[in-house]
């Protein structure tokens, strides 16, 4: 996937386009940020972009340079590279016992000895690479001081800070954030073909990661979600204690301890979107923005006050579920703090 196809990241990604396109990209560098984020995709559609026999014009969000290229995505070299078969782009990733060994860093390092055989660069891209062991981090130190002349290093990592220092001193730091909800929504919807409310309601939950948003059951954060909004519903206004008890019946359902994790989860979730109505923030940037209208109806009840109060009791609420609390208690002293 070429670099102008993935999603979010837009300044980022369009800056290493144009370091890439001039020649100017560091030969060692690390992309570094959450898990699930894209950073493996991008360093894939670097090594695209490098080899790429049709380079395109990068029409990038931001107004590039229209001398900034990227990879076109379609020809002999990019299926090849996509599909994980072209003889100078490499991925060395943790086996079988979850570690990349010093045996795959001196094999990777080796072939860096000779030149590109189909293509003009060769890209070695270490996944996962906070997983190598140290004593094939310190095998991969010169190299990447002193890497070949047509060969370029890139190292993915969530955990960047677990590399020895004497890597990352040798390596450029790019940093990879957060996916916001409407990115992730529109990747669900466009390429995972998810419903809608589907993909709006696990966008919600998903901390900014695709990979995650991908893992979690839909059915079940809808549902964590619409009983979320249940909750809030009932205990808007006035403060008969049945109604709250009947909010905390709602969120604690069964008492399953995942259940409630994901409804306190889609409640923070709703909860923030409160409160940036409240500031009359953008309303597209919402997480849920597809119940736009029936998070209006709740401002009226929520101000800035609550919403501050509510979120910070769910908060407390996950911390005592993460500490054992009983999920049936814990729900029931929600719903007299909201």
């Amino acid at each position: 996937m070429p670099l102008r196809q993935i999603a979010g990241h837009r300044h980022l990604l369009e800056l290493i386009a144009s370091a890439t396109t001039r020649g100017s990209l560091p030969p060692s560098i690390i992309f570094a940020g959450p898990q699930g984020v894209g950073k493996r995709m991008a360093a894939v559609a670097v090594a695209q972009l490098v080899n790429c026999l049709a380079p395109v014009s990068f029409n990038g969000d931001s107004g590039s340079d229209p001398e900034i290229r990227d990879a076109c995505g379609v020809c002999a070299s990019c299926t090849r590279i996509a599909r994980g078969v072209h003889a100078d782009v490499l991925i060395v990733e943790p086996g079988d016992t979850g570690t990349i060994k010093v045996d795959q860093v001196r094999d990777a390092i080796e072939r860096t000895g000779y030149r590109p055989f189909e293509g003009r660069r060769r890209v070695i891209i270490f996944d996962d690479i906070d997983t190598m062991l140290a004593e094939a981090q310190n095998a991969l130190l010169k190299t990447l001081e002193e890497p070949p002349t047509a060969s370029m290093f890139i190292l993915v990592t969530s955990r960047p800070d677990v590399l020895l220092p004497t890597v990352r001193s040798r390596c450029q730091r790019l940093r990879f954030g957060r996916l916001s909800a409407s990115e992730i929504a529109r990747v669900l919807i466009e390429r995972h073909k998810y419903a809608p409310s589907e993909a709006h309601a696990i966008a919600a939950t998903s901390d900014g990661s695709i990979g995650a948003a991908l893992e979690g059951g839909s059915d079940e954060l809808v549902e964590a979600r619409d009983t979320a909004a249940e909750m809030l519903r009932a205990v808007a206004t006035g403060t008969d204690p049945r109604r709250r008890l009947d909010g905390g019946k709602t969120l604690a359902g069964t008492g399953d301890r995942d259940d409630v994790r994901r409804r306190l989860r889609a409640l923070a979730s709703l909860l923030r979107d409160l409160g940036a109505l409240g500031a009359r923030a953008d309303e597209r940037h919402l997480a849920n923005v597809d119940v736009l209208d029936s998070l209006r109806r709740l401002t009226t009840a929520y101000d800035r006050d609550r919403v501050t109060q509510a979120f910070t009791a769910v908060d407390r609420a996950l911390e005592a579920i993460d500490r054992n609390a009983s999920p049936k208690i814990v729900a029931d002293w929600l719903a007299f703090q909201i």
